[in-house]
Order: structure tokens, then C-alpha cells, then sequence
């Protein structure tokens, strides 16, 4: 009877030992999830700042302010611009329309140098290949 005493008791034992076990890994789970959900609210924070930090720097009003301040530009007038009717004429086409492509005509010769045979001026012999 005593050794099933032992028994119940060395199994209680480690039971209690493997609850343990099993808290204080939760414990150390949640302890990992409040570091990650702090640094996840500093990280949110930070972009918060980098936001409000590019608006400021983006506001047209400073941007107007620095392009005047920096740049020799000058305000837009009405009389700047010009009717369609008094613009220069098309520059004249290099190549007629159904011509043949004079870049494409120049890639071929050279292609087509590149793959005839050389000419040496010596006949080949009866053994030798091409």
C-alpha cells in the first residue's frame, strides 16, 4: 500500500510541477506580448511625429516662402502664353511614310556580314569544313 502512496504522491509531484511549468511559460508569453503591443504604440507614436513633422514641412505656405527666398523665378503672367495658331511649323520628317526603317537597314547589314563567310582569297581544301 505504501508504494502505491509513493506512487499518487510522486505523481502529484509532478503534476504540480508541469502546471508550473505550463504558468510560468503563459506568464512569460504575456510578458512578451506587452513588450511587443509597447513597442508597437512607440513605433505607431513615432510615425504620429513623422507625420505632423512632414505636414510642417510640407505646408505650402513654406514651401512658397523658400521658392521665393531660393529660386530667381518670377510670377506666371497672362500675356506669357500664345495662341496655338502662331506655333512653329512640324519639323520635316527624316523618313517617308512605306520607306524602309534606315536603322533597321543597317542592323541587317551588319547581320548579314556578320554570318557570310570570310574571304580570305585562299580556296578551302577538299578536307576542310566551312
Amino acid at each position: 500500500m505504501r508504494i502505491i502512496h509513493f506512487l499518487v504522491i510522486g505523481v502529484l509531484v509532478f503534476a504540480a510541477a508541469y502546471v508550473y511549468r505550463i504558468k510560468m511559460e503563459s506568464t512569460a508569453r504575456v510578458e512578451r506580448v506587452l513588450r511587443l503591443n509597447a513597442e508597437i504604440r512607440e513605433q505607431r507614436d513615432a510615425i504620429a511625429a513623422l507625420r505632423a513633422e512632414w505636414a510642417k514641412l510640407d505646408a505650402p505656405l513654406r514651401l512658397q516662402g523658400l521658392a521665393e527666398r531660393h529660386l530667381s523665378l518670377k510670377p506666371l503672367v497672362a500675356t506669357q502664353y500664345d495662341q496655338l495658331k502662331n506655333l512653329p511649323e512640324r519639323p520635316p520628317a527624316f523618313a517617308r511614310p512605306g520607306a524602309p526603317d534606315p536603322i533597321g537597314a543597317m542592323i541587317n547589314t551588319i547581320e548579314a556580314a556578320a554570318e557570310a563567310p570570310p574571304t580570305t582569297g585562299s580556296v578551302p581544301a577538299p578536307g576542310d569544313q566551312q
